[in-house]
């Protein structure tokens, strides 16, 4: 499963998505290259749009949750056909209980000390959060500590032109809020400001 970030590492989290906008928006940021959607557990009826992701882009984009803070929401997201539990923090029973269940783990880190204990617990990838705050070389700091294949994305706070800054300090991939989505958008809106993040990436190779 963790394969299909090798096309494109950038996960849309679709914070305060509706289940009725849920297809067409989805649809849109897939058409714009995206292979990740993130729902996050804050947001009106997050399961239903979950489902209705999962069986519009089934085969064609990984669907699954955030700020998934514990066991019990983890198997709700799982219940609802959702592919990855994503956090904000690092809970090791989150981790494990993700991974037990066959789904991807993104945990949230700060701190070294957070990370390794995301790893120890099976993470699949790091989420530095909120990025904006550590900034690229607080990245590239812990990035020096971690073992050179770790998957590490930043979230938070991330542009299209300073994406290349934060790759050539160690990021992975990206996870992208408001600069993609954000409630009152249309869909086209949400595809244009998808594909400039593509853009950006190819650009950034």
């Amino acid at each position: 499963m963790i394969h299909i970030l090798d096309t494109l590492p950038l996960i849309a989290i679709l914070r305060g998505l509706e289940p009725d906008e849920a297809v067409a928006v989805g649809e849109a940021i897939v058409a714009a290259g995206f292979v990740c959607l993130e729902v996050p557990l804050n947001s009106p009826r997050p399961l239903e749009s979950i489902r209705r992701l999962r069986d519009a882009l089934d085969g064609r984009a990984l669907v699954g949750a955030g700020t998934v803070l514990n066991v019990e929401a983890a198997r709700g997201v799982a219940e609802a056909g959702g592919q990855m539990i994503i956090s904000p923090n690092t809970n090791p029973d989150v981790i494990r209980a993700a991974k037990a269940m066959g789904l991807m783990s993104v945990p949230g880190f700060f701190t070294p000390s957070e990370a390794f204990a995301a790893l120890d617990a099976g993470a699949d990838v790091l989420k530095l959060f909120p990025a904006e705050v550590a900034g690229p070389q607080g990245l590239k700091a812990v990035r020096a500590v971690l073992p050179a294949h770790t998957r590490v994305y930043a979230v938070g706070g991330v542009a299209p032109d300073s994406v290349a800054t934060w790759r050539s300090a160690g990021a992975s991939g990206f996870g992208i809020g408001s600069a993609v989505f954000k409630p009152g958008k249309t869909p086209a809106e949400v595809g244009e400001a998808a594909r400039a993040f593509v853009t950006a990436w190819g650009a950034s190779a």
